[in-house]
């Protein structure tokens, strides 16, 4: 079994680069707007924020270390929440473009996604006939073609940089039951440490549907592959993201909102901040019965290094 889940950590990934401006206007683009969305989002109940960094003037994913710099001392000053780098990037971006700003900074957390696959955001670009900037339906068409690269070699270079170089932590992203067993290979060869931070991905086209037989497939598996050595969480895009991370709580695990995941607070409603995606996902469980971890609780629970820690 999981380690025994006492409290829910909720993650609030705020930006990421799956969504552009004209999707909503409520996507925070500049650093000014990311450092405000994330600590509005840490007031609501969120004890990890998962950040990428985005160009001011047009939005697009970036992975300039400068950016970055400009909203996380921020953030760290205003709120105690864990705060998580990506190192997905965007599909477009070379893994050492994507390892710039996490080798730099150091931080208590990282991302990290577990295989190379299909990452079809080209329906957007297909349905959509007006964008605000240029290169939005170039870079979401583009998806048809790519392949979002996770090799075994790239992910060993980012738990070596990573997690033995810097003592980060890894949100290990895992967007089909195939990802458990490519952890559970990093685990035995005594790269990957726990206790692991799982996060199962549903409804990514290209990686596993957001089916609810799936979901508890995922939960079986990570029990056989990783027993007490891991703390589960789940994250579903689109419709599906509330619906998900209520069933991953009742199941034991831990959950992710946030803008990155889904524009949406409910059908058919543009949610206008990540404050109140986390503020719903924090009442469900409150009805539920379960307590919210506060981010002092989730280091405990996941064994980051500390605040203190970080070079920024």
């Amino acid at each position: 079994m999981a380690a025994q889940q006492s409290k829910v950590i909720i993650t609030c990934a705020i930006t990421g680069s799956i969504h552009t401006p004209s999707m909503t206007p409520y996507l925070p683009i500049t650093p000014a707007q990311i450092a405000s969305s994330a600590i509005e989002a840490a007031k609501a109940g969120a004890a990890i924020l998962h950040l990428h960094a985005r160009e001011p003037a047009n939005g697009r994913p970036s992975a300039d270390v400068a950016l970055f710099r400009e909203f996380l001392p921020e953030i760290k000053a205003k709120c105690d929440a864990i705060i998580n780098i990506t190192t997905g990037g965007a599909p477009t971006m070379t893994v050492q473009e994507r390892l710039e700003g996490p080798r730099s900074l150091s931080p208590e957390m990282a991302s990290l996604n577990l295989g190379s696959m299909n990452f079809g955001l080209f329906p957007i670009a297909e349905k959509r006939q007006e964008f605000k900037y240029h290169w939005e339906k170039s870079y979401l068409a583009g998806t048809k073609a790519g392949i979002f690269k996770n090799t075994f070699e790239d992910i060993e270079t980012i738990i070596k940089t990573l997690g033995e170089g810097h003592g980060t932590r890894f949100e290990y992203e895992c967007y089909d039951i195939g990802h458990l067993y490519t952890l559970a290979h990093f685990v035995d060869k005594g790269l990957a440490k726990p206790p692991l931070f799982v996060q199962s991905i549903f409804g990514i086209l290209g990686g596993i549907g957001a089916d609810l037989e799936n979901l508890l497939a995922a939960r079986q598996i990570a029990e056989k592959l990783f027993g007490n050595d891991y703390r589960w969480s789940v994250l579903a895009a689109g419709k599906n993201q509330m619906s998900f991370s209520t069933v991953s709580a009742i199941a034991g695990g831990n959950v992710r909102v946030g803008l990155e995941d889904s524009v949406y607070l409910g059908k058919g409603q543009l949610a206008q901040s990540n404050a109140e995606q986390v503020t719903k996902i924090a009442r469900i469980l409150r009805d539920l019965g379960l307590e919210l971890a506060s981010p002092d609780e989730a280091r405990a629970m996941l064994h980051t290094k500390g605040a203190n820690q970080v070079a920024f």
